[in-house]
């Protein structure tokens, strides 16, 4: 296959199809890329960091309002796109509005579609929501699924994809950590966590909105617990309703909160930290490539190999369970070294080359 689309739209889609791209380009594809614009900003920042020019900008953000909105615009603006430029295949990543758009745009205008990242299952449509769906749905129509796992391989299976169309390749976010770690990086940050050790959370999923409260109570409470040993620096999501919640409960000095980090800020802090509280997707993938211990604040994971290999701990969103986890993985050297060498089940940073390798086949 010669020419190929990649289609993101948000930040956590372009860490991982950028590797991708830069494969493609390297291998003499004829690339064209398509930005939706769900995550302008954070998207134009990381576009200009690596310099990569995109074909097409939909902007969908400058007038879109809702999760229907971005649907139905983003599939609009995309398939006059796959009309004009005809891939041979359209690669589209994970479980967003554009990752569904774009599945569709190529199913109906009958151009292969590949799936990056495909078979990781909750089995809770809600949960997260509205990831979950997404994911399957784009499942059902993708015809190349590049699934990170053997555990998300079986997934795919027990779904009725034949197993000629599976390939376990691994998770590209691995791969986009060697274009954004740099062994010289400094930051403020770290004057002010000073000789103490730092603990990264974040928190924004919409099915734990009305749980802030309790989770941030609690954070607060390990802060002002751990305060002679570490401190808690929060990313911040730009959604005012957290924003409010953060600022009436996280009130201890030990807690830092600051505007969303950019890939290269965040990827280097990480690797930096002691410890990760977080209900993110990715981060529960890239965290045990830099072997850090993730305690992820959900009910349910779509990763659960990450679980099974002992890099990750499920803790939910109840208050005294993330006091109880946070201080036994703290207080437990043991318990704590077990995780940071726990084996990463997500690869080894060739992903990107498989891909482009299954496709040139």
């Amino acid at each position: 296959m010669k020419k190929i689309m990649f289609i993101f739209g948000t930040r956590p889609e372009f860490i991982k199809i950028y590797p991708v791209i830069k494969e493609a380009k390297q291998a003499g594809k004829e690339v064209v890329v398509v930005n939706t614009g769900q995550h302008k900003e954070m998207v134009n920042e990381l576009l200009e960091y690596f310099n990569l020019e995109v074909d097409y900008d939909l902007a969908i953000m400058d007038k879109c309002n809702g999760l229907m909105d971005i649907l139905t615009t983003s599939l609009s603006g995309l398939d006059k796109i796959v009309k004009e430029v005809k891939p041979d295949i359209v690669l589209v990543h994970g479980d967003t509005s554009a990752t569904l758009a774009g599945a569709l745009a190529a199913f109906y205008n009958q151009v292969k579609l590949g799936h990056i990242e495909a078979g990781l299952r909750t089995y809770n449509k809600l949960s997260p929501f509205p990831e979950e769906v997404n994911r399957q749905l784009t499942g059902i129509i993708a015809d190349y699924h590049f699934a990170p796992t053997e555990l998300t391989k079986q997934n795919l299976l027990r779904e009725g994809k034949s197993e000629s169309e599976i390939y376990v390749v691994g998770n590209s976010a691995i791969d986009m950590l060697n274009y954004t770690i740099s062994e010289d990086y400094t930051n403020d940050v770290f004057d002010w966590v000073g000789n103490n050790k730092l603990i990264l959370m974040t928190a924004h999923r919409r099915e734990n909105i009305n749980d802030l409260d309790d989770m941030f109570k609690a954070i607060n409470q390990i802060a002002e617990e751990h305060k002679n040993e570490y401190k808690v620096l929060y990313p911040i999501h730009m959604n005012p309703v957290i924003r409010a919640k953060a600022s009436n409960f996280l009130t201890s000095d030990n807690i830092k909160i600051v505007d969303p980090l950019d890939t290269v800020n965040f990827h280097n802090i990480m690797k930096r930290c002691s410890l990760i509280l977080t209900d993110s997707g990715g981060i529960q993938e890239e965290a045990p490539a830099l072997g850090i211990p993730v305690l992820v604040l959900r009910d349910t994971t779509e990763r659960p190999e990450g679980v099974e290999a002992g890099t990750l701990k499920l803790v939910g969103t109840n208050p005294q369970d993330i006091i109880s986890e946070v201080n036994n993985i703290l207080n437990n050297k043991e318990e704590y070294d077990k995780m940071c060498g726990a084996k990463n089940p997500y690869g080894t940073g060739d992903t990107s080359k498989q891909i482009i390798e299954i496709l040139s086949r």
